[in-house]
């Protein structure tokens, strides 16, 4: 089975504790991570009627190559440690399968699996 890390951006607070408890789990240096955070603006939209005097400002939590989700944590049954110290609780670790069916249709969703 195939696990995975499910993320509702549209929630994520932009906080950085998931970074945090990466690089302290992982004990990555300056200028690593195993999650990193991204930011998409702030900018208002103004050319399209629909989404006319709207903001767009969003956190994306991205998985890095230097991700192995916590296999020795979740080895033993425990979360990765971003998604224990997700402050938003917007963070989700499990079987993709189980994952899939939490994406509501109503918010942005990003799953991330394990590459080799």
């Amino acid at each position: 089975m195939t696990k995975g890390i499910l993320i509702n951006y549209e929630y994520c607070t932009g906080c950085h504790s998931c970074e945090v408890a990466c690089k302290k789990e992982r004990g990555l240096k300056k200028g690593e991570f195993g999650i990193k955070l991204t930011e998409v603006g702030p900018y208002q939209y103004s050319d399209s009627t629909e989404l006319e005097n709207k903001w767009e400002w969003t956190w994306s939590p991205v998985i890095t190559k230097a991700c192995d989700m916590c296999a020795k944590r979740t080895e033993k049954g425990k979360m990765p440690m971003c998604v224990q110290h997700c402050q938003a609780w917007c963070m989700h670790y499990g079987e993709v399968e189980e994952l899939v069916k939490k994406m509501d249709g109503k918010t942005r969703w990003a799953l991330y699996t394990q590459g080799e």
